[in-house]
């Protein structure tokens, strides 16, 4: 296993839906945990990178209409 935690700068997030979608699109994804911070625009995602790639994490979230940075 190899956990790793990625911050991703995320833009385009306005409202706490925009915050739980991310959130629900990472998720969905098997991380460990993801965190997002409305205002910075932060998405902080542990992961073991056995089972996700930093690639598929921000595919989620361009996919949900976000752009990440």
């Amino acid at each position: 296993m190899a956990a790793k935690t990625q911050v991703l700068k995320v833009s385009g997030m306005s409202c706490n839906h925009c915050v739980n979608a991310v959130k629900s699109a990472v998720s969905s994804l098997g991380v460990d945990s993801v965190e997002v911070e409305l205002k910075s625009g932060n998405v902080t995602v542990s992961y073991d990178t056995d089972k996700v790639t930093e690639e598929a994490i921000k595919n989620a979230i361009v996919e949900e209409g976000y752009t990440v940075e």
